[in-house]
């Protein structure tokens, strides 16, 4: 297997990021004025000071917002108001104020300190439940509360199950902020196009965004231009996202108001401090889970009860985090009757949204601690609890609509079991322990959902609601391959990669189908949507890449393939199917001699359209859109296949805690990874590895702590601590192939699974050390001492 096409621009420093790229040489630059309240009235900006400054050229403040833009669109109707910039009052540390642009960013900067701003202070609330208190602080006064969603749903019959069941067992887990924290920040290059004789303004912005491209009308929609005039180009290459720079979008059409105001192009790159505080985190969520449960173990009834907490202000895509995991809520487990309620709060802090696996680490936290808990309460092993409430059938669909299209659960747990060592690991616990040591081990079964179906956010919203706004579902992704007047194939996706390899991939895949060296295939994924194919629903978000964007470039590449054969034949006097690609050539299978080269036979349509006996085998290009027929829209009883395919995770730990500091050391860590079809070992394991080290954060270092009154206080890596790689060890990586029968090449989502089952898994080994029933992430050695100190 080849390296990496990607990696010798990144090693040697010729990456071309979106801070890299050519710009006019009249562009601006701007800097975003934060407010330093979490939540405070504005009573007046004044921007005089900084205007006079030498080099200013504009400073953009509410007012701006009010006139030229609209409130951004979410899919849940309240009366809620967000726009890329605060207008009457500020609600969270780090929201934008103002902006200066001026000649260069120090001078912009510079600005900043001359802008006056006459703030009111406000009572602020940052805990979920107390924000649904009715003598709450009440952050948007037209909403007359902080509750913004509250929906229940019922699958089965949930009542009579926990009436019939012998145990009620429950799990009460919060789960906290944290964040993507990519390399590169956020870069913003706006330009604003005023309208010429019959032509409509618009706009055209470079940004390092990643989609969904869900956002693309909802900028076009807040900047009041139609969506052809809003033109959104990507770099060649981003430094990284985990799922954070989604939330450019916010920042685009706020750099879009600054260029209009200026009337030239502005450009603004984000600082380290400025992500950390105003870009965007997971959601914390507090749930309350409970499970009907046999005397053996099985599982019978789930009653969850999630408040979700959104930050200040409901920001497309959300309540995604919390509506993604819906249709499968039940995770790898036949639990036929569910109970949800579902309430979305909004509190002083920065508006969530989307970051690695977004949903699953807050659903498996909750479902996999309260497995242990009824192992403990039992006295089972956690591990036979698991093996007895497994799916045993595919496909299988779940209560509430998701279908695990295939796989075997429990061969994948015994695999993991053999090649683990999960005996030798479990004899070493029990040694440690004679030792007078605190040793635990942990487990975690998971399903990773991948390809989101475009339509799971709107199971928020009522059937009556679904059926004014007309039916939301499928998972378009777009891919064209296209041959040069040399016979030259260019593979152009619409991925938007933020350093995952998708290039190298691509190229594997379309080059299997020509018959041609992977190095020969050029692959573009610099998207443009004034140039390229795409949808909404395009991006790098819920592990689309393997099985729908891989896929469907493998499905061009055969349509073009196809037209390339009939060509072939008519000139080597074959049949169609007689035709085989291989080698750099085209022609009859076992006589090389009756062939072609694939260069020669691909110019044939630049060069000699006129000797093609059907116009229509003309082969210059193919364009291919594919959704998976099986995403349909929530039906009238909110079942929902919310992901086209389910991947399986199935980890185990051993992990050692020091009496003395409280820190957690993960002393083995296995994980098996059934994610259907492999496209590329290499790069799978580099992506379970990314997922492991976030979940280690997750698990171990990283949360957003906030003050009662609401100040930031993890603002810098002072505060907010990362795992470094000497801090992540080496995990066993596992394999196990289930083709997935609903993508074009059998393959499933792989790079968030570890996200999701490493945060519980490790909780659960350290609660198995600890012996105790409750653990709060992260399991710093302050918050470890103390459970000590409570608990042994």
């Amino acid at each position: 297997m080849a390296g990496r096409v990607e990696d010798a621009a990144l090693i040697t420093g010729c990456g071309r990021f979106c801070d890299d790229l050519p710009q006019r040489v009249d562009t601006l630059h701007a800097a975003v004025l934060r407010s330093p309240h979490p939540h405070a009235e504005i009573r007046s900006i004044d921007p005089s000071a900084a205007l006079a400054l030498p080099g200013v050229a504009c400073v953009v403040t509410g007012e701006d917002a009010l006139r030229w833009t609209r409130p951004f669109t979410v899919a849940v109707k309240a009366a809620v108001e967000h726009r890329a910039i605060a207008t009457d009052r500020v609600r969270y540390v780090g929201e934008p104020v103002a902006v200066a642009v001026a000649s260069s960013r120090h001078i912009a900067e510079d600005a900043l300190e001359a802008i006056a701003v006459d703030y009111r202070s406000l009572p602020a609330v940052v805990d979920s439940e107390q924000a649904l208190k009715p003598d709450a602080p009440v952050l948007h006064p037209a909403q007359g509360g902080n509750l913004v969603s509250d929906r229940r749903f019922r699958y089965g019959d949930p009542e009579a199950a926990f009436a019939a069941a012998p145990h009620r067992i429950e799990a009460r887990v919060r789960y906290p902020r944290n964040a993507g924290t990519p390399i590169e920040g956020f870069v913003v290059i706006a330009e604003y196009l005023s309208a010429h004789g019959a032509g409509e303004a618009g706009y055209e912005i470079t940004a390092n965004f990643q989609g969904p491209f869900a956002m693309h009308p909802v900028m076009a929609l807040a900047l009041g231009v139609p969506t052809n005039r809003l033109r959104l180009k990507l770099p060649p290459d981003s430094g990284g996202s985990f799922g954070t720079k989604h939330a450019v979008f916010p920042y685009v059409v706020l750099m879009a108001l600054a260029a209009r105001k200026a009337g030239r192009p502005v450009k603004w790159v984000e600082t380290r401090i400025e992500h950390l505080s105003g870009a965007t985190s997971a959601t914390n969520r507090v749930t309350n889970l409970t499970a009907a449960v046999e005397a053996d173990g099985l599982i019978t009834a789930l009653d969850w009860d999630q408040i979700e907490d959104c930050g200040a202000y409901l920001r497309a895509p959300e309540p995604a985090t919390l509506y993604r995991m819906h249709g499968n809520m039940t995770g790898a487990y036949r639990v036929k009757n569910l109970d949800i309620r579902n309430r979305v709060v909004l509190t002083n802090k920065t508006p969530s949204g989307l970051v690695r696996g977004f949903g699953g680490p807050q659903v498996y936290f909750a479902l996999e601690r309260l497995v242990h808990r009824i192992a403990e309460t039992l006295g089972l092993d956690p591990l036979e609890v698991i093996r007895r409430n497994l799916v045993d059938h595919f496909p299988y669909r779940c209560p509430a609509g998701a279908v695990l299209d295939s796989g075997d659960y429990r061969k994948a747990i015994e695999q993991a079991v053999a090649e683990g060592g999960l005996e030798e690991l479990r004899r070493r616990r029990d040694a440690e322990r004679g030792k007078g040591r605190l040793y635990g081990i942990g487990y975690a079964a998971v399903v990773e959902p991948s390809i989101s179906n475009m339509g799971y956010i709107t199971t928020v919203l009522s059937p009556e609601e679904r059926r004014r706004a007309g039916p939301k579902n499928g998972a378009q992704a777009a891919a064209t391959v296209a041959l040069d007047p040399l016979g030259g194939v260019t593979a152009i996706v619409d991925s938007a990669p933020q350093g995952q390899g998708h290039r190298t991939v691509i190229a594997e895949v379309v080059s299997e189908v020509f018959g041609l060296p992977p190095a020969t295939i050029r692959v573009e994924t610099a998207l443009d949507t004034g140039r390229d194919a795409w949808s909404i629903a395009a991006g790098n978000y819920s592990s689309r890449f393997a099985g729908a964007v891989a896929g469907v470039a493998h499905l061009a590449a055969l349509r073009l393939r196809e037209k390339l054969g009939r060509i072939a034949a008519a000139q080597l006097n074959l049949r169609p199917d007689e035709i085989v690609f291989a080698k750099g050539r085209v022609g009859a299978a076992g006589n090389p001699d009756n062939s072609l080269s694939f260069s020669r036979l691909a110019a044939t349509s630049h060069w000699a359209p006129g000797t093609l006996s059907d116009p229509a085998d003309v082969a210059l290009r193919e364009t291919v859109f594919w959704t998976p027929p099986e995403l349909a829209a929530p039906n009238e009883a909110d079942e929902i296949n919310s992901s086209a395919v389910h991947g399986f995770v199935f980890d185990f730990c051993g992990v050692e805690i020091d009496r003395e500091t409280g820190t957690v050391r993960i002393d083995k860590y296995v994980s098996l990874h059934d994610a259907g079809r492999i496209l590329n070992r290499a790069l799978y394991d580099g992506q379970v590895y990314g997922g492991f080290a976030n979940g280690v954060g997750a698990a171990l270092y990283e949360e957003f702590v906030y003050s009662p009154d609401g100040e930031f206080l993890t603002g810098t890596f002072l505060d907010y601590p990362v795992p470094t790689a000497r801090d992540v060890p080496s995990p066993l990586i596992l394999h196990m192939e289930s083709p997935s029968p609903v993508t074009p090449l059998g393959a499933k989502g792989v790079a968030e699974g570890n996200a999701m089952s490493t945060p519980v898994c490790i909780a659960n080994a350290v609660a198995d050390a600890l012996g105790v029933a409750k653990v709060t992430l992260p399991l710093t050695p302050p918050r470890v001492l103390a459970l000590l100190k409570k608990h042994v």
